[in-house]
């Protein structure tokens, strides 16, 4: 009789079986083959689907106690999807062993390929890590691309608030805070391995802990976020130097080269709190009291255009300032129903495209970063209320949608 490797079978049925008794395996085989014969047709008949090798050795085992039997079925199977589906159903009829009652009942069909795809996924992770060792320096450009993603299986979690960081946090004496996840992945892409992520607004209680017996570099996005989440750490915890991305910049999408010259930069955190002090302080929001009127000065070019505004509720205000805050260092976009329930999260950088391709329903998009002309146009297309976001490089007279930014929240 022919029967089916285990390495060319393309699925495998499992079953379970439970027996009121006690039954020997060739007694619950015989069941199977007896039970099923001519109830499928010719083509399904179990004795020739096995001589032909499309159905491979049935496996049982079985094991008795307190006179009742329990055990397994594996079926290997070349034949297609929906043949190797019947056949795994034709077990279910069989409820009489022997002289016991039988239930069987089939818990999975196992696509073999796709064990097979995932060992070839995780060994090509390990030849390509082994050849990334060994590369040649002259090869270096042909491995940029790939080193990126072996970089990545390098990256951790450290403490128990789970903080990405770089593995050799623990052994360096000087460390990197960084805001967020792709921060310190773009820095293990540079070979920078002692970085660590606050990963939100609130400065974990591991970041305090490790400023008491390291050396500690925060290092910053170039852009208002930034100098909030700075401020911040200087005032919670034992800061040694401050350095920031370029203006408009983020840590995780700048170059080697600027990310070595932001490093070589870096100024000592009483420098840097002097440079806060040194700042002009931004008048205090006033309510609104009517001036009066004062005759037009005469303008040579047209008036500039008004739009007609929406009316921030206090409720609208909470919310916006939450969700602000949960997206600090994030570089992602919330994009909001007119009852504020949140209809995606998409990162900053695919926010006009996505906005593109939706025509309406949305009413508000908080989002990490900086309203631009190109975002306002894409934003009035599809008709947004609310742009809310860290800064704005755009007037409020120069677009219909409502600009809220972190001050005015």
């Amino acid at each position: 009789m022919a029967k089916i490797s285990p390495v060319s079978a393309k699925y495998i049925v499992h079953a379970t079986i439970e027996i009121d008794g006690v039954v020997d395996k060739p007694d619950v085989i015989g069941a199977i083959f007896g039970q099923t014969e001519g109830l499928l047709g010719a083509d399904l008949e179990l004795r020739e689907l096995q001589r032909s090798g499309r159905i491979g050795r049935i496996e049982v085992n079985v094991d008795t106690r307190t006179g009742k039997t329990h055990g397994s079925i594996v079926v290997p199977s070349s034949l297609d999807k929906a043949e190797t589906s019947i056949v795994g159903a034709a077990l279910e009829i069989i409820q009489r062993i022997g002289p016991c009652n039988a239930k069987i009942k089939v818990t999975k069909i196992e696509d073999v390929r796709v064990s097979k795809r995932r060992f070839v996924i995780e060994r090509a992770k390990e030849l390509l890590k082994d050849l990334m060792d060994n590369v040649m320096p002259d090869s270096q450009e042909l491995a940029d691309e790939v080193a990126y993603s072996v970089r990545v299986m390098e990256i951790i979690e450290y403490s128990r608030e789970r903080l990405p960081a770089g593995p050799n946090i623990d052994e360096s004496d000087e460390i990197i805070v960084v805001e967020g996840r792709a921060d310190v992945l773009n820095l293990l892409k540079h070979g920078i391995k002692n970085a660590i992520a606050i990963n939100g607004t609130n400065i974990p209680a591991a970041i305090i802990e490790l400023s008491k017996k390291k050396i500690v570099t925060a290092f910053v996005d170039g852009d208002r976020g930034g100098r909030l989440i700075l401020k911040e750490l200087m005032t919670v915890a034992e800061m040694d130097y401050v350095t920031r991305a370029p203006d408009g910049k983020e840590v995780e999408e700048i170059t080697k080269k600027e990310i070595h010259k932001a490093l070589r930069s870096r100024v000592s955190v009483e420098q840097a709190k002097l440079d806060f002090s040194r700042e002009p302080v931004a008048p205090k929001r006033r309510d609104f009291r009517p001036e009066p009127r004062r005759p037009p000065m005469p303008s040579r070019g047209p008036p500039p255009r008004k739009f007609a505004k929406m009316r921030l509720t206090n409720d609208e205000k909470t919310k916006f300032r939450s969700m602000l805050e949960d997206l600090i260092g994030t570089r992602g976009a919330y994009i909001l129903d007119n009852k504020l329930s949140i209809l995606g999260k998409v990162p900053f950088t695919e926010l006009a495209s996505t906005l593109k391709s939706l025509s309406t329903g949305v009413y508000a998009i908080v989002f990490d970063g900086v309203v631009d002309r190109n975002i306002t146009i894409v934003a009035e297309r599809t008709s947004v209320s609310y742009l809310v976001a860290m800064s704005t490089k755009v007037k409020d007279t120069e677009t219909r949608c409502t600009l809220l930014t972190v001050d005015d929240l």
